[in-house]
C-alpha cells in the first residue's frame, strides 16, 4: 500500500501543488505521483468530467 502522504495533491482553493496532507481533504485533488501531474489537475478534471458527461449522454 502506498503512502499518500508522500504523494502530490492539487489544492482546489489556492491552485497550488502540495506534497502530503497540507490542506483539508475537501480542498485537495489527487493523489498524483509527481508535482507536474498535480499541476495539470484542472485540465485532467475537465477531461474526466467531459468524458463522464459524454458517456452518460450515450446511455440516455
Amino acid at each position: 500500500m502506498s503512502d499518500d502522504n508522500e504523494k502530490y495533491w492539487y489544492n482546489l482553493e489556492t491552485g497550488q501543488v502540495e506534497k502530503g496532507y497540507e490542506s483539508p481533504a475537501i480542498d485537495r485533488a489527487g493523489p498524483f505521483d509527481t508535482a507536474e501531474e498535480a499541476a495539470n489537475a484542472p485540465q485532467l478534471l475537465k477531461q474526466r468530467a467531459k468524458q463522464w458527461a459524454d458517456e452518460e449522454a450515450e446511455n440516455d
